[in-house]
């Protein structure tokens, strides 16, 4: 008897139908073709033993499982299910009138029990899509795919559980999530505040300019100085998720298996600190089995890059194009995936090996040219794309013994989610643009003007500190955020002069003027 299941198979961060075929014939083979991998051929054991012990009579005859579309490759240990509820629907011991309203999928553990998996979220979107009346994944998956509205998801312990359900023989109520309410509850909970934060006034300032616009940001300072503290609480100011990026972000650390098993949609922007020993595979996604790496996982949040220099040249460079792009395209002779990669980037590192050039009051131990040594492992390209290079200095002992609290990250996050606003609608009809930072001249041109007065400002800074042309475009789109938080349509020359000050790299002595 042949009789078909179905499933899916993960391409990226989405996912593919796969239709499994199976038929039970007189004979004592059995045979599995469709480009399946390791993992999948073994499911015949984990299939057979678990059959067996959930009280079926797995069928001694001859098995073939086709798993189309046969030239798309089958990987993972998710087909068990699917296959195994195909061997007792064409063995004539479950009822096959089901079958056609469900997509299956999960894992088998030898005594029938259902184990999780990775990528349930894009596979409901994909049931959903598809048709299907429901989906059937393992109980601790059921609350990450039941997000998907219009399709009725049914978390399963076990085997024996599955092939009463498709017989009719139980009845079992599909699980229910009420997304946008439960979103709008976790929304809001954080565990850090920037309030914690005594004193660095500016740099807390930056870190609202940068939220504000989308800006890559660099913080050059000495150790102890706050640099990780302050980029561990950017999340709290950015705006909070939309329903469509929640959804998004979800489905990348869904099939990056990062998941907590019983989750939902993730409610908090995502920060992502890898240390400097990453490899580029770890860092941009791909592998034998590809998955998403770093910057896919920092998607619509935070990638820090703490200690920046001591990152290999090789993992540096790989950031120019999603920095640009928003995402990445991983091509291998096997396959070819883009990944998301619309993070925002926050590094920090120290002035010079010792770490104290430019101190207020430590001297600097290096020999000479050894500060332009230590900056130069970053590449001009690279430094091209952060928009903002502040300096921070140590907070004094009068501001840290203060008891009085600082300014609250909602108070922060309200200015900057009412500055993205303004972006959202002044971009709406341009393509792919969302804030400040993804401006091209074109737009500059168009929605940062910049008249006779600010643009003799710019000339004289250029001029005056010896920076470099790139700082142009930079202090534009960044004077044109900070005119947004201040709610103004005009960029006025205040607003140019503040921008100017967050290009410290680019001056031929950093971080020892101001404009005032």
């Amino acid at each position: 008897m042949l009789v078909k299941t179905y499933g899916a198979a993960l391409f990226g961060i989405d996912a593919l139908p796969v239709t499994i075929e199976v038929s039970v014939e007189p004979g004592a083979a059995f045979t599995m073709v469709g480009l399946p991998d390791t993992a999948v051929k073994e499911s015949y054991q984990r299939v057979m033993t678990a059959i067996s012990q959930s009280g079926f009579r797995y069928p001694r005859r001859r098995t073939l499982v086709n798993l189309s579309p046969a030239d798309v490759k089958k990987e993972g240990s998710a087909f068990d299910l699917p296959i195994a509820a195909g061997v007792l629907a064409a063995a004539e011991t479950i009822q096959t009138d089901r079958l056609p309203d469900y997509m299956i999928m999960g894992e088998l553990s030898l005594d029938g029990s259902i184990l999780p998996i990775n990528g349930a979220l894009p596979m409901a979107i994909k049931a959903r899509e598809m048709g299907f009346k429901g989906m059937i994944v393992p109980e601790s998956n059921a609350t990450e795919a039941a997000v998907v509205n219009n399709l009725e998801v049914y978390g399963m312990k076990t085997l024996r559980e599955v092939a009463d359900f498709l017989s009719g023989h139980i009845d079992i109520k599909p699980t229910h999530v009420d997304t946008r309410r439960e979103f709008a509850i976790a929304a809001q909970r954080f565990d850090i505040d920037f309030s914690e934060v005594k004193g660095q006034e500016t740099v807390k300032r930056a870190f609202e300019v940068a939220c504000a616009g989308g800006h890559n940001i660099l913080l050059i300072g000495p150790p102890g100085a706050g640099k990780s503290m302050m980029a561990k609480r950017l999340p709290t100011i950015l705006p909070p998720f939309t329903l469509a990026e929640s959804l998004e972000t979800t489905k990348i650390h869904s099939v990056a298996g990062r998941l907590k098993r019983g989750s939902r949609l993730m409610t908090e922007r995502p920060f992502r600190s890898p240390h400097h020993t990453i490899s580029p595979v770890a860092l941009v996604g791909g592998g034998s089995n590809p998955k998403p790496g770093e910057i896919s996982l920092a998607h619509n949040g935070v990638l820090f890059l703490d200690e920046f220099p001591e990152f290999p040249r090789a993992v540096l460079e790989v950031l120019r194009q999603p920095l640009e792009d928003r995402h990445i395209s991983i091509s291998r002779a096997r396959y070819s995936i883009d990944y998301p990669a619309g993070f925002m980037l926050v590094a920090s590192m120290n002035p010079c090996p010792c770490g104290y050039y430019n101190h207020p009051t430590k001297e600097c131990t290096c020999p000479p040219g050894a500060v332009a040594k230590y900056l130069s492992k970053i590449s001009g390209p690279l430094l091209d794309r952060i928009d903002l290079q502040v300096e921070i200095m140590p907070v004094e002992f009068a501001q840290l013994s203060r008891s009085q609290p600082g300014e609250s990250s909602q108070a922060i996050r309200e200015r900057v989610t009412a500055a993205r606003a303004i972006q959202i609608r002044r971009f709406a009809n341009e393509s792919g643009i969302h804030c400040n930072a993804q401006m091209s001249s074109r737009m500059m041109q168009k929605y940062a003007p910049l008249d006779t007065e600010c643009m003799e400002i710019v000339r004289e800074a250029m001029t005056r500190f010896d920076m470099s042309a790139r700082a142009y475009d930079r202090i534009v789109k960044i004077s044109r955020t900070i005119a947004d938080l201040d709610g103004s349509e005009k960029i006025e020359p205040y607003h140019v002069r503040e921008a100017i000050n967050y290009r410290n790299l680019d001056r031929s002595s950093w971080g020892s003027t101001t404009i005032a």
